[in-house]
């Protein structure tokens, strides 16, 4: 039987949603291959408010939720970063790091990290 519950449902709705970007950034002020990208956050709250709530944005609106996403594209919002491939890879394992944290089940995760394949030319040295 084929699954017709939306990714954005099965990621929890909006809270779900919230709860896993929170424990992504989290894990990403943490990890030592890419928190240097992410630490400088902490010293804008407004700008650091403002990355959150495209997070949240992005991942509701590109899972199916009923939410509009106003930001950048990838490749825009990556420009110039030159994120090397293995700070991607360090990214994903910490967004699956994340899911498992949030009890997101096996089938969700696959998904999830086909979508994040899918986005890692438009933000791998760009």
């Amino acid at each position: 039987m084929e699954n017709t519950t939306s990714l954005f449902e099965r990621l929890g709705g909006l809270k779900g949603i919230e709860a896993i970007v929170d424990d992504i950034v989290e894990l990403h002020m943490n990890n030592p291959n890419v928190k240097s990208r992410f630490l400088p956050l902490k010293d804008n709250p407004e700008h650091f408010a403002e990355v959150r709530q495209h997070l949240i944005s992005f991942l509701a609106f590109g899972s199916g939720g009923p939410v509009e996403y106003k930001g950048k594209d990838m490749t825009a919002a990556h420009k110039g970063m030159n994120i090397s491939n293995g700070e991607y890879m360090n990214v994903v394992d910490d967004i699956m790091t994340a899911l498992d944290k949030n009890n997101i089940d096996e089938q969700t995760k696959k998904d999830v990290l086909f979508i994040a394949y899918s986005l890692k030319a438009t933000m791998v040295h760009v």
